[in-house]
């Protein structure tokens, strides 16, 4: 089973037609998309962000961050995986990259599909990480919401999972993720908008 969910994954990414952004003044960071095991069976990990960040405290995430000089997407996601979450993982379980985000915040997001397995306890850092949860793939599998705001003429998605609703752009990138790892449909998920409080 292992084998061939991770080989599946890679093979419906690697047909994925992926779409990158234009930097145009943003900031370039990645995100982990990372697949692991547990009793209940594979899963994505989430984290809740640790509440003194100055950055977006308290929202659900994925782990990752801005790329450190020298860095591409890949090694970025890598590292701020064994950072927030002590998971130490190499380039050769990443799976593929999904499409880029371009967030109100002024980040280019490059979400980094990779497989991580069994990774046992993990020891996130209290000063990124408030919580961390398994997804598990079975409940990524779930029609988005969306809903409308006068700011913005473009769809705010959100996505139940985790008994709550995620927004972008983590619900847009898992959203994604289920899409194209899952079902194999070339779905675009960079025209949705984020909530108002995901803008400052």
């Amino acid at each position: 089973m292992t084998a061939a969910l991770r080989d599946e994954v890679r093979a419906a990414i690697a047909e994925f037609p992926r779409v990158a952004s234009p930097i145009e003044g943003r900031r370039p960071a990645a995100v982990a998309v990372a697949i692991v095991e547990d009793d209940e069976g594979a899963g994505v990990l989430v984290t809740r962000r640790a509440a003194r960040l100055r950055a977006h405290p308290g929202q659900w995430a994925l782990p990752g961050g801005r790329l450190d000089e020298g860095e591409d997407a890949v090694a970025a996601a890598l590292r701020e995986m064994r950072e927030e979450l002590g998971v130490d993982a190499s380039a050769s379980s990443v799976l593929g990259l999904l499409d880029d985000y371009p967030t109100r915040s002024g980040y280019v997001i490059t979400p980094v599909v990779l497989w991580a397995g069994h990774v046992g306890p993990l020891t996130p850092n209290p000063d990124e990480v408030a919580s961390v949860h398994v997804a598990h793939l079975s409940e990524l599998d779930v029609d988005p919401l969306f809903v409308t705001i006068p700011e913005s003429d473009a769809p705010v998605i959100q996505l139940p999972v985790l008994g709550t609703h995620l927004h972008a752009p983590t619900a847009a990138i898992l959203h994604q993720f289920r899409e194209v790892a899952l079902h194999r449909r070339a779905t675009r998920v960079a025209h949705y908008e984020q909530p108002v409080f995901a803008w400052r």
